[in-house]
């Protein structure tokens, strides 16, 4: 349920009504835009009196949301969301933020070169797994520790932020100066891992699962937001379907209808999304004019010899053909 305040309320009264909501055994979420302010409830509001509340002299009206994410509802936060990080970078609320790096860190030498490469590009943030979740056990999984520190390198050689995957509440020390924590795929709905990382207040990166809806995906979203971390980006790296071309399918009209459901900022991931490298142009550009509000794009500096995902992966020379493409159109797109 939302409560919509009228404009000229008093802060007295607001905090009497949040006081009785909150006797009430609700919790009450303020949410403060340019033109409204929204009490979003959470709990049991069944017994709510709704004409009781709407009788009230600051109270512009009353709107039940059958959605179960609401936190995460746009109805409760119309106002985009927008994810402030270190140095003034922003994603979300119109900033377009491109995330490139690697697959996986595989040295020092090789991640500093490749975060060299991307910023001249246009890239604000280093991607790179140093923990590597792998369908097979005897695949590359990273350099674990080692890994986390050579991301650090980069960042004090080229001043990038880091965006890296988390696969266990267990390893959170060493994530300390990571500025975005990604939930991979397969950790959409770990829900006790969501539970720790609801706690920070750090930014997480929380990638659609591979065969999850967009509820589902908000509904994880709605684990990190009921902890109090509101800093949440979503990303869609594409799902699993009957198509067997390509590695997966990018479903694009999960960014415009995620926009409609939600507040919170999207971004794509157009690499793992098909797995093939000769794709991911066409697709950041689909994204792009789509409404995202950001890539994460895999980039190597010598994709055959990569010890994972090399196929999908761009040389320095493509990546910035496609980032020079999408900034070309992104003042022609509805943001």
């Amino acid at each position: 349920m939302i409560i919509i305040l009228k404009k000229d309320f008093e802060e007295r009264q607001m905090t009497n009504l949040t006081d009785w909501l909150k006797s009430n055994r609700l919790d009450v979420h303020v949410s403060k835009g340019v033109n409204q302010t929204i009490l979003g409830l959470v709990g049991d509001t069944s017994t709510v009196d709704i004409d009781l509340i709407r009788g009230l002299d600051i109270v512009e009206d009353v709107k039940r949301i059958q959605e179960p994410f609401k936190n995460a509802n746009r109805k409760f936060h119309p106002a985009d969301t927008i994810v402030e990080l270190p140095g003034g970078i922003k994603i979300g609320g119109g900033n377009f933020q491109f995330m490139a790096g690697p697959c996986s860190v595989e040295s020092v030498e090789q991640i500093c070169l490749i975060a060299r490469k991307v910023k001249e590009s246009g890239a604000n943030i280093l991607r790179g797994g140093a923990f590597k979740p792998r369908t097979s056990p005897y695949a590359f999984q990273g350099l674990r520790d080692q890994g986390i520190e050579f991301l650090l390198e980069a960042k004090r050689q080229t001043g990038l932020l880091l965006v890296t995957e988390i696969m266990d509440a267990s390893q959170l020390p060493l994530f300390k100066e990571i500025d975005i924590i990604q939930v991979g795929a397969r950790n959409m709905q770990n829900f006790e891992l969501l539970k720790e990382l609801s706690h920070l207040r750090k930014p997480i990166l929380l990638k659609r699962g591979l065969a999850n809806t967009l509820e589902e995906l908000l509904m994880s979203a709605e684990y990190l937001l009921a902890g109090g971390n509101e800093q949440v980006i979503l990303c869609e790296r594409g799902i699993r379907t009957f198509e067997t071309a390509t590695r997966n399918t990018l479903d694009i009209s999960a960014v415009p209808m995620l926009k409609f459901m939600s507040h919170l900022p999207v971004i794509v991931d157009p690499s793992h999304a098909t797995g093939i490298a000769r794709l991911v142009k066409p697709l950041s550009l689909a994204s792009a004019a789509a409404g995202a509000d950001g890539l994460i794009i895999e980039v190597h500096n010598n994709p055959p010899c990569a010890l994972c995902d090399g196929k999908q992966s761009l040389t320095f020379e493509t990546f910035n053909e496609v980032a020079t493409a999408v900034r070309n159109i992104l003042p022609h797109c509805c943001r």
